[in-house]
């Protein structure tokens, strides 16, 4: 493992003025129920890799759908900075003039990546075989998360990278002579398969990865809709490497992860029924359907269509009785992001629900576990906290009160936050939640949306939560 110290450089702010304010924070009183058509913002997987994969390709790249997040917009800023021109002619359409495969350009202060751990990890195979060196950084949250899992393998290609003691800031030193590695990941991550993907895209020879274990594969099927030949036998994705992009349309679906809390909250309700519009149904993304589904959730999939690469589909959600699970193995890769918001279904389930093998979710935004452990014990929820996951009893009935009033401390992650939003709907007393800010680097407009289809939610700047 290697240190580098934070080079005295200037650092592209890709976060405006969020992080020089006070965090949020929200009340949010008990409701009966939701209803409504929503359509959730584009996705954050495919809008990253849409510039990304734009920004190397040869012509212009046009996206509808783009996710105009904090975390997006850190990508945006940092390829600007880099040589791409991109356009915006609407929030949420992107024009992106491609540089091609040698185009980009060095800069001579660091890129900040803001609250984007997948920024971070797909810059570093896409800078690895880059002639100039670059330096990635992030915030307070993002300057703590682990980046060896994706340098390792970058080394073995042939990259110069150095972090600090695992950790950003990360320096990737420029080198042309990438070497095509058979790679078989130790850890099933979708960032880290893709990191090495984008680093194949220059080295010379053909990269395999092989996978534990499925997970999303966003970048295999963009890399195709972008011209780029690749082989998938079973676990294994290989890729030649030289091959050039071309530019070509994106159409962003929803975001499932997104839409998780909308699927949940329509679960647990009372009454009402909730229907999500043009929802990316990608099958290595929806663990968590078929887990509320095993759980009796009552949600009918309806218009399942291909737009590009990725399937769509609306959800329709109607008020279900749910029983307690054992999450099978298989599926925990396939909903890791979604698992906050499970834990408030598993909560008002009738009989125990259990994870285990999700040790991946302490090392996310905040410890995934650790801070709904706390948030759960605030709102009176019986569980017992595991190193790898959770067992929760469950509330024992179907629609009375499972979680009691209280305060909770989001630490700055974004699914905590809304996580907790959505249980209100089965709360006994209003609950208060901490350190909302942050939900803008993923979700902006949740909470208008939430209050859209029948969530109780008022948001109150921090400055102002004291008077």
């Amino acid at each position: 493992m290697q240190s580098v110290a934070l080079p005295r450089a200037r650092i592209l702010s890709a976060r405006g003025a969020v992080s020089a304010v006070d965090p949020d924070r929200w009340y949010v009183a008990p409701a009966e129920g939701v209803a409504g058509e929503i359509r959730v913002p584009g996705d954050k997987s495919v809008s990253h890799r849409s510039l990304m994969l734009g920004g190397i390709a040869d012509g212009v790249t046009t996206v509808d759908g783009f996710l105009e997040s904090e975390d997006c917009l850190a990508t945006l800023k940092a390829l600007r900075a880099l040589g791409v021109a991109i356009e915006r002619p609407h929030a949420t359409s992107l024009r992106i003039q491609g540089v091609g495969a040698h185009g980009l350009r060095g800069v001579d202060f660091a890129l900040d990546m803001g609250n984007a751990g997948t920024a971070m990890r797909l810059f570093m195979g896409l800078l690895a075989g880059q002639s100039f060196d670059s330096t990635l950084v992030g915030d307070s949250s993002l300057m703590r998360r682990p980046m060896e899992r994706a340098a390792a393998p970058l080394r073995l290609m042939g990259a110069r990278i150095e972090t600090r003691e695992g950790r950003p800031p990360v320096l990737i030193r420029g080198t042309t002579a990438l070497q095509s590695i058979d790679f078989r990941m130790p850890v099933a991550s979708a960032q880290v398969k893709s990191a090495v993907l984008l680093a194949a895209l220059r080295a010379q020879g053909v990269t395999r990865v092989t996978e534990p274990a499925p997970t999303r594969d966003h970048t295999e099927r963009m890399l195709a809709g972008f011209g780029v030949e690749l082989v998938r036998e079973g676990p294994t994705v290989s890729l030649r490497g030289g091959q050039r992009l071309q530019g070509t349309h994106i159409d962003v679906p929803a975001d499932f992860s997104s839409a998780a809390f909308f699927m949940v909250a329509g679960c647990i309700a009372r009454a009402g029924s909730l229907t999500l519009r043009g929802v990316g149904m990608n099958p290595t993304r929806t663990g968590l359907l078929d887990i509320l589904r095993a759980m009796g959730a009552d949600i009918e999939v309806t218009g399942l269509a291909t737009r590009g690469p990725e399937p769509i589909a609306d959800l329709l959600i109607r008020p279900s009785a749910l029983r307690g699970i054992e999450v099978p193995q298989a599926l925990v890769p396939l909903a890791i992001d979604e698992f906050p918001v499970f834990f408030i279904a598993a909560a008002c389930a009738n009989g125990p629900s259990l994870l285990r093998g999700a040790e991946e979710l302490r090392v996310k935004e905040s410890d995934r576990l650790a801070v709904m452990s706390q948030g759960l014990t605030a709102l009176g929820v019986e569980h017992h906290l595991l190193p790898d996951g959770m067992q929760l009893a469950g509330c024992g009935n179907s629609y009375g009160p499972a979680f009691r009033g209280g305060r909770i401390d989001s630490h700055g992650d974004h699914r905590i936050a809304m996580s907790f939003a959505v249980a209100s709907l089965r709360a006994a007393a209003d609950i208060e939640i901490l350190d909302t800010a942050n939900v803008a680097t993923s979700f902006p407009g949740f909470a208008e949306l939430a209050r859209g289809c029948g969530l109780r939610l008022r948001e109150v700047p921090a400055t102002d939560a004291s008077r």
